[in-house]
């Protein structure tokens, strides 16, 4: 088997946790948080797009216009250390102490670039759809993926919680996959095809330095 030489990883639900996203969303709509991230679950269970919970609150919406009043009124984007699980920090670097290159690449404006270059994350390159202008499941963004990790695409690892919009495309590109059982998809839906599956990043970078041994 080709030897794993680059990881690149999905960021909501992978890196961060959207715990704090939909509390700030249940504040501003004035619903209680249980019956938010119980309405997240039940659109995620239905292969739907994770706005359609607010939707569900509120069907008129305009989630854009929303977001934008939010941000004026200072709820705009942010992201804290609090927002990164807290195997993050140490598998990634974990991985590069290992000599592996490092990449984070998912759904996510352009915003949240430079936030997560903020946090001064041990990776050597950070991008999201936005930025790259193509997002998940799409194939091109998976294209993208590899022409921008270095190696071949089979010494290229993708790792995300969502079969689908993650695992799925990035076989289809040529990409090796890992499934990471995380979050409402990563714990509820299988993976597999995925060349690995791991209950935490831990775990996944021992695979992954294990093999290069």
């Amino acid at each position: 088997m080709t030897t794993i030489t680059a990881v690149v990883f999905d960021i909501g639900e992978t890196l961060t946790s959207d715990t704090r996203y939909w509390a700030d969303w249940a504040r501003w709509l004035d619903v209680p948080q249980h019956t938010m991230s119980a309405l997240v679950g039940h659109v995620l269970a239905r292969g739907l797009d994770n706005a359609e919970a607010i939707r569900l609150i509120r069907p008129d919406i305009d989630v854009a216009a929303e977001w934008a009043a939010r941000r004026d009124a200072g709820q705009g984007d942010h992201l804290a250390e609090s927002d990164l699980y807290p195997d993050v920090r140490p598998a990634l670097q974990q991985l590069r102490d290992a000599g592996v290159w490092v990449g984070i690449a998912g759904n996510q404006n352009r915003e949240v670039t430079g936030l997560l270059r903020g946090l001064d994350l041990p990776a050597d390159a950070i991008a999201t759809s936005g930025e790259w202008g193509i997002s998940k499941p799409s194939a091109g963004f998976f294209t993208r993926v590899a022409e921008w990790a270095p190696g071949d695409q089979q010494q290229i690892l993708y790792v995300g919680d969502h079969p689908a919009n993650d695992i799925a495309p990035a076989r289809a590109a040529g990409l090796r996959t890992a499934h990471l059982r995380r979050g409402p998809i990563g714990l509820t839906t299988s993976a597999p095809d995925a060349d690995w599956t791991a209950d935490s990043l831990t775990d996944l970078a021992d695979l992954v330095v294990r093999q290069l041994r």
